[in-house]
């Protein structure tokens, strides 16, 4: 086999008249981190929120995160973009969705695909959380409670930072999911 690589192609203009293909895939690249990096404040923060809610003694909490993770980890992640990207704009008032729907073009596939993968991976990021607080040992809850703490400084200071540590493992691997999930959105073409 005898490979001819023409690597030059980099360099010349693109199908959009405007960049080289080099400058078309760093930009690409910028958007993919940026996406991941936005839906991955909102998964953290909500994953964790509702994985904590999930091992609390309230049992509405833990129904409601229980299904708010069935109901977003059994829906295909495509299904979701779609939802969020066509339908959610038309169910909004007329004023918001139309805003939302005249957004540049750009924007307009990134709000949407920031919002659905963070929601998205929340309910994956929350089943870890859960998972990692309810493998430590219940002797972890009974020293704080022996101790005084009330539940939210029991997980604030006892089993969150153990349980994090537990599951930094399955979150990076999380993360590199979320950056994988990206090239999902929606296309960045007008509606």
């Amino acid at each position: 086999m005898n490979y001819n690589w023409n690597w030059g192609i980099f360099w010349e203009m693109s199908a959009d008249g405007r960049h080289t293909w080099a400058m078309t895939l760093v930009m690409g690249l910028g958007w993919t981190l940026a996406t991941a990096f936005c839906a991955g404040i909102i998964a953290l923060l909500l994953g964790s929120f509702i994985g904590v809610i999930r091992t609390t003694t309230n049992k509405w909490a833990g129904r409601f995160g229980n299904a708010y993770v069935e109901l977003f980890r059994n829906i295909p992640l495509l299904v979701q973009l779609f939802l969020w990207f066509f339908v959610i704009p038309e169910l909004l008032p007329k004023a918001i969705g139309t805003s939302i729907k005249q957004m540049a073009p750009p924007w307009a596939s990134f709000v949407p695909a920031v919002i659905g993968l963070g929601l998205f991976t929340a309910a994956r990021v929350a089943e870890q959380v859960r998972a990692g607080i309810q493998a430590m040992s219940r002797g972890q809850r009974m020293a704080a409670t022996a101790m005084g703490l009330t539940q939210p400084q029991t997980y604030r200071y006892v089993l969150l930072p153990i349980a994090f540590r537990i599951i930094m493992p399955p979150l990076t691997s999380e993360t590199m999911n979320l950056i994988k999930n990206t090239s999902v959105k929606p296309s960045l073409r007008q509606r």
